[in-house]
């Protein structure tokens, strides 16, 4: 029998979730939920319905895994709280600074409804989180180090896109090469955010709007910019679907420790992604996976990416993944 996972949301990161789905044998897209008309939205899977997310309750039964799609900023501090009163629910929550607050919401929920909600999931927070935990379980002394891009972060450039008189936008990370080679080369130099990071941001404004204003917001905001150098450079839509079409991505994790008498290791962890939403999407379906056995063993409450065996990730028995992959 598969795990029945519904969407809430069909955006990039959703499409990603539902490109997962169809090459996994146990889960079964079994509908997608809109704020937008139902008729304007259009799945790649054929046969799944398009509902009106005020429809949602009615499919409490016919759902395992609520899959949220929204972002960070305003949609999922909201959002999940709601439906894990409902659903096992998992999302993908970035506000680092924020993710202590949005658990104990999310955790109260899931517990009154005896359901199970998974928060944070992706690569960052999500796999780079286990990897920063590991490393440092194995190598205590020492220490961690996080660059992402160049890429195309997701989540900063829906938070440009909520700003009045923004039209589009895509926001690159670009990690500062001078402290990854310090880093790598294992000199453990104290760096702040703004050491480690440039932001670059392409927006399109709506005709009339105040730039300066918009380029304020953006450098000024907190969570998300007022710790970088950013570069804001406004462009036509043409040249943003022209040249900023794709969501790439990546990063690396490294740990640089010591055991015994001062010897020196480098643990690093990287990624490359051609798309972010389709990978991110990717890792969302697995635990997606991990939330519905969890849930059925009697777990409920808010789960973490440290929370969770891996082994749940995967639909190979146990007795299978011993076999081939230990």
């Amino acid at each position: 029998m598969s795990i029945r996972i519904g969407l809430m949301g069909y955006g990039n990161l959703s499409r990603g979730v539902e490109a997962a789905i169809k090459q996994s044998d146990d889960l079964e897209l079994v509908a997608v939920f809109t704020r937008r008309d139902p008729s304007s939205v259009k799945v790649k899977t054929e046969g799944v319905p398009v509902l009106s997310e005020g429809e949602i309750e009615a499919w409490t039964d016919k759902i395992d895994v609520l899959v949220l799609g929204g972002g960070s900023a305003t949609d999922l501090p909201g959002q999940t709280p709601k439906y894990a009163k409902l659903f096992n629910v998992v999302d993908s929550f970035d506000t680092h600074a924020r993710i202590p607050e949005h658990f104990a919401n999310v955790d109260a929920a899931a517990k009154e409804s005896g359901k199970l909600g998974v928060i944070s999931i992706g690569w960052d927070p999500g796999l780079f989180s286990l990897m920063r935990m590991l490393s440092t379980a194995v190598l205590p002394v020492g220490k961690n180090y996080t660059f992402w891009g160049r890429g195309v972060s997701q989540g900063h450039s829906d938070a440009i896109r909520r700003i009045e008189g923004v039209q589009d936008a895509r926001q690159y990370t670009v990690p500062v090469e001078s402290s990854v080679n310090s880093v790598r080369n294992g000199e453990n130099p104290d760096l702040t955010t703004r050491q480690k990071h440039t932001r670059e941001c392409f927006v399109v404004a709506k005709e009339g709007a105040d730039l300066a204003r918009i380029e304020k917001e953006i450098k000024e905001m907190p969570n998300y910019f007022d710790e970088y150098d950013t570069t804001v450079n406004f462009i036509s839509q043409e040249e943003l679907d022209k040249n900023h079409k794709g969501l790439p991505h990546g990063g690396f994790v490294i740990r640089s420790g010591e055991t015994g008498e001062g010897t020196k290791h480098i643990v690093e962890f990287n990624l490359k992604l051609e798309s972010n939403p389709e990978f991110t999407g990717a890792v969302i379906a697995a635990y997606a996976r991990a939330a519905f056995r969890l849930n059925n063993e009697g777990a409920t409450g808010c789960k973490t990416i440290f929370d969770i065996p891996v082994s749940y990730l995967s639909a190979l028995s146990d007795e299978e993944l011993r076999k081939t992959l230990l």
